[in-house]
């Protein structure tokens, strides 16, 4: 049986034994003009008023967009809207586009501009929210545990906050979009430790597809609600990277429409667990590096059997990456139980210490295999994880010492990782 993985910025062909599971998915169609579906929802938005009934022509307005690492069609969103902008007569002298990166490192001017058009890289101001930037970030109250919050100026000080978004399941927030352009988006370092920590990260409905009860989410959408945006533009894409749907309105309202949309085509049950579960990190640009690529493998714990074997095909164009400090976070701990005890030390706060966490309580569950050209094998090896040249290989090996034959083994295959969102019992 022929499945193609979603590997880099194309596909990688699998053989794969005929008694395996394919789960993806459910296909949806592009709209037939995405730019035309933009304006209407524009025009009429999801419990709020038309944006151009809100703007006025002597508003600053502020526009939160992904960063590099989404696929969010930033470009042809910011299109949309700057016509809506320009129509109530704002200059483009007070329209700023700001790169909302949390923790991840700043885009390039090559980057910046494939995402978000030469034209509105030359129109707009276009602001990077590092996190670490003491000076950009403002506080804008507390949480109701006494926690300080500071968000990036650009936002706080704007008359009109607009919001754009890509929704798809997250590992630990539910679902993306809505109130994570914010949190973790623009906030400070400090915003951002107390939002990712391995209590808030470690429960157990902090997961994928659930917000009501979840505490990180919760928390995220507390956040926001200290620094509300005016308006959100969040859109639902396909396999290929189409839009599919457009939610645009109301933070809470239209972020919820989305929600129960892409929840709809995403969420897939299975019968039980399985020995083998090979999944991918979506491809480009989510897989672009072994950091992202945590969420495939994870999409895929929900799954595995304990003991069991996860394989994951992804690009890591970028790496581990060479920045941040997740690898440095797993090399320190040298096994799950060390991860996990390390990042627990009063007071200890660093980068990127959620992501370490979650793979370390993956590999706690099952063996992790990457099938990669962005990683070399040792420093693969140092991440425990056993690196692999042929998936077809590793599943015919691992399903004999599982299972003693390998059509005696379970396996699934997701060829779109974390695009589908698989799980036994019921939400």
């Amino acid at each position: 049986m022929l499945v193609n993985l979603a590997y880099d910025r194309g596909w990688l062909p699998l053989e794969a034994p005929p008694q395996a599971v394919v789960i993806e998915p459910r296909y949806s169609p592009p709209l037939p003009s995405p730019l035309a579906a933009l304006r209407e929802a524009l025009a009429h938005p999801i419990g709020t008023k038309p944006l151009a009934e809100i703007l006025k022509p002597w508003h600053k307005v502020t526009i939160v967009h992904c960063d590099g690492t989404r696929a969010m069609p930033n470009a042809l969103v910011i299109a949309a809207l700057s016509e809506v902008l320009a129509a109530a007569g704002i200059p483009d002298s007070q329209i700023t586009l700001l790169n909302a990166l949390g923790t991840h490192r700043r885009n390039t001017p090559e980057e910046l501009e494939a995402l978000l058009g030469a034209e509105a890289i030359k129109r707009y101001r276009c602001e990077q929210a590092v996190a670490a930037d003491t000076d950009a970030h403002v506080p804008v109250g507390q949480l109701p545990d006494n926690t300080p919050v500071k968000l990036h100026k650009c936002y706080v000080e704007a008359d009109i906050r607009i919001l754009l978004g890509f929704i798809e399941p997250h590992f630990f927030a539910g679902f993306s979009g809505g109130p994570k352009l914010i949190a973790p988006g623009i906030s400070s370092l400090e915003t951002i430790f107390h939002l990712h920590s391995p209590a808030l990260v470690g429960h157990p409905k902090a997961t994928w597809g659930i917000t009501a009860g979840n505490p990180l989410w919760e928390t995220l959408r507390a956040v926001a609600a200290l620094a509300p945006p005016t308006f959100i533009v969040n859109v639902a894409l396909n396999r290929d990277k189409e839009v599919t749907a457009v939610f645009a309105g109301d933070l809470d309202q239209a972020h919820q429409a989305g929600i129960a949309y892409v929840r709809e085509r995403s969420m897939c049950r299975v019968p039980h667990l399985f020995d083998i579960v090979v999944t991918t990190n979506s491809g480009f640009p989510l897989d672009q590096n072994l950091y992202q690529s945590v969420k495939g493998m994870s999409a895929a714990a929900r799954i595995v059997k304990p003991g069991g074997a996860i394989i994951i095909a992804a690009g890591c164009a970028d790496g581990i990456p060479n920045h941040g400090a997740f690898f440095d976070i797993v090399r320190e701990g040298g096994s799950p139980d060390g991860i996990l005890q390390v990042i627990s030390r009063p007071g200890y706060h660093r980068c990127d210490q959620w992501q370490a966490q979650v793979l370390a309580l993956i590999r706690k569950k099952a063996r992790i295999l990457i099938y990669t050209a962005g990683v070399d094998e040792e420093a693969a090896r140092a991440m425990m994880l056993e690196p692999i040249s042929d998936i077809g290989q590793a599943i015919d090996r691992l399903a004999k010492e599982m299972a003693g034959a390998v059509e005696k083994a379970s396996i699934c295959i997701m060829p779109e990782g974390p695009q589908t969102i698989p799980y036994v019992t019921e939400l």
